[in-house]
């Protein structure tokens, strides 16, 4: 078989191209995995830095950062999910900590890392569990970030409920001086000691600033912190505002209520205090009391005999 000139031509430039066609694939990889390396070492270097409150977020994130959330990221069976835990992280104020994949991967993850934890110290005769009792942990795994969300949100509450009343009183004596409600706010956030709720105003101010709404941002605020009282006092400012209402007038008189209400949630804590400790009052400290008083008598009562 006689190859022509022509033929010996066309496999010369075919076969050019092959090899420029596998080289431009071989770089183009190259690049793209470069590219791959410096963002998953960007992205170890971040969740390094990132604050975390809970000591087992702390050491588990780098796994369930890498190998859970990309199996549930992006897939419409967690959408309900992902939208209660967005809620939650942030009126826990852990929205700087966790991103609402990343919480239910963690929860994903706890139900793999506690039942072999627990098996490992079986294993080492640290504990002496049965098995059961090994597979039942991964239950836990799944709820503990739950009850860890929760305890922050109730720990969150208290602060603001606290805050609330010296906040409003300065926000009510910078109107009365002259300042309009945003001013209020920004004289606020640079002056009060921070807490939960001057983080929330600051955030309102930033969220003014790309143009919200006033009335949108307080109600944001109130979406974020999700407690009644501040639902209620962000109603008021809401009417107030639309009504043209003074704004010192009624922040004045929200002051005065939240400091009633707070005493009256005092005297209610303590009467229910009151009644709690009836139970171990009765097991307990009676028990002891008669055991005190009547243990003399029976001792003499028994030598007499």
């Amino acid at each position: 078989m006689v190859i022509t000139a022509i033929e010996k031509g066309q496999f010369v430039i075919y076969t050019a191209y092959a090899l420029i066609g596998i080289g431009t694939f071989l770089l183009g990889r190259m690049l793209v995995q470069e590219q791959e390396s410096r963002a998953a070492s960007e992205n170890l270097s971040d969740l390094r830095n990132r604050k975390a409150s809970d000591r087992l977020v702390a050491i588990t994130r780098p796994f369930f950062t890498q190998y859970v959330v990309p199996i549930i990221r992006g897939k419409p069976f967690w959408e309900s999910r992902r939208k209660i835990a967005k809620r939650k992280l942030i009126a826990a104020g852990l929205k700087d900590e966790l991103n609402p994949d990343e919480f239910i991967a963690f929860k994903l993850f706890l139900i793999v890392f506690f039942p072999v934890i627990f098996a490992l110290l079986k294993a080492t005769d640290f504990l002496d569990l049965d098995v059961i009792y090994i597979l039942a942990s991964g239950v836990i795994g799944w709820f503990y970030p739950n009850f860890w969300v929760s305890s922050k949100i109730k720990t969150r509450q208290k602060q603001i409920i606290r805050a609330m009343p010296f906040i409003v009183d300065l926000l009510a004596l910078s109107t009365e001086a002259g300042l309009d409600f945003i001013g209020a706010i920004g004289k606020v956030v640079e002056k009060a000691v921070q807490s939960p709720l001057v983080e929330e105003f600051s955030q309102m101010l930033k969220e003014i600033k790309v143009g919200a709404s006033r009335q949108d941002a307080l109600r944001e605020m109130a979406a974020r912190i999700d407690m009644t009282e501040v639902n209620s006092f962000v109603a008021i400012l809401i009417s107030a505002d639309q009504m043209g209402a003074s704004i010192g007038k009624i922040l004045r008189q929200q002051s005065d209520q939240i400091r009633v209400d707070r005493i009256v949630r005092a005297e209610k804590a303590g009467a229910e205090a009151a009644s709690k400790i009836i139970l171990p009052l009765v097991l307990f400290v009676v028990p002891s009391v008669f055991l005190m008083i009547g243990a003399p008598f029976l001792l003499e009562y028994i030598n007499a005999k």
